[in-house]
């Protein structure tokens, strides 16, 4: 990977405390990056941040971390003032805390756990980049950074929480992109790939009968063949996002599996006057259809 230097920056990371956003944490760490890392459980967010510690390029890096519950908007708040306040300077906020939400058909579900997942993977990160808007906005810099998934850009049956907040909260960071262009505040969402996380383990758990057997046997096929992707993978574009390398891109949707972005700074001009990664409706001419458009 190309050596994309973070001293002097520093990056909040939600849901640090293990799977991907602990090795975002780690590999941010690694290219020199200071941190401020949160979850919901203390202990083990204190454990993480031992390991990031560890990852670090140079011992002089900090490494804060605090308990947070990204559905209580006083603590979310409460979040972005603390991280402001050990780093005054803060360039980077990776949003990946979220959930999975109640799984199965919509009148067997959970009405509170369904606004549960909305509230932490949709109304956190809105709350959490409102709070450091202002601050992105006089420094004239920033880089949000949201942590997506297969439920932004396909429908998922029974994990309707999830796939509705997901798509929600995309177009939430391609809209809000455009607001802040001129304030040099590049805001960008990541796909990482199937990777057999907790949140892989959650669905193989509920079985067939809630997540519907098709969707239980991919996933299921995909964690025994080893296809899953390496959570390094989706690391690695964040670390991209964070750097000025891709100074200039805003407002899309990055597959870490599948895109060139590393070319990308080589686009800019193309890439923002076009839809090119964003998510979109797909018309009857877009597939080639002889019917259905005027």
């Amino acid at each position: 990977m190309i050596d994309y230097d973070l001293t002097g920056r520093s990056a909040l990371v939600t849901g640090a405390s293990r799977g991907l956003g602990l090795i975002i944490a780690q590999r941010l760490a690694a290219f020199g990056a200071d941190l401020f890392l949160c979850a919901r459980d203390y202990d083990r967010q204190a454990l993480a941040a031992r390991e990031v510690e560890k990852a670090r390029r140079n011992p002089g890096q900090k490494v804060f971390f605090q308990k947070a519950d990204l559905s209580e908007p006083d603590q979310v708040t409460d979040l972005a003032a603390n991280a402001l306040k050990a780093f005054p300077n803060l360039t980077i906020l990776v949003s990946n805390a979220g959930i999975h939400g109640p799984i199965g058909r919509l009148e067997d579900i959970n009405l509170e756990a369904f606004r549960l997942g909305l509230e932490i993977n949709l109304l956190g990160p809105l709350i959490l980049a409102r709070s450091l808007l202002g601050h992105f906005r006089n420094q004239r810099y920033g880089k949000i950074i949201h942590i997506s998934g297969g439920g932004a850009t396909n429908p998922m049956p029974r994990m309707l929480s999830y796939a509705a907040s997901k798509a929600a909260a995309v177009r939430l960071m391609e809209s809000l992109a455009l607001d802040l262009i001129e304030d040099c505040v590049d805001i960008n969402s990541v796909a990482p790939g199937l990777m057999d996380t907790r949140l892989l383990e959650e669905v193989l758990q509920a079985g067939p009968e809630i997540v519907g057997q098709q969707y239980y046997d991919r996933m299921k096929a995909s964690k025994q063949s080893g296809r899953c992707t390496d959570p390094n993978t989706g690391a690695d574009l964040c670390v991209f996002l964070a750097s000025a390398a891709s100074d200039g891109i805003t407002g899309r949707l990055i597959s870490a599996v599948w895109d060139d972005y590393t070319d990308w700074p080589n686009h800019l001009a193309e890439l923002k006057k076009s839809d090119l990664y964003t998510l979109r409706r797909v018309t009857g001419r877009d597939r080639g259809a002889g019917w259905g458009d005027k």
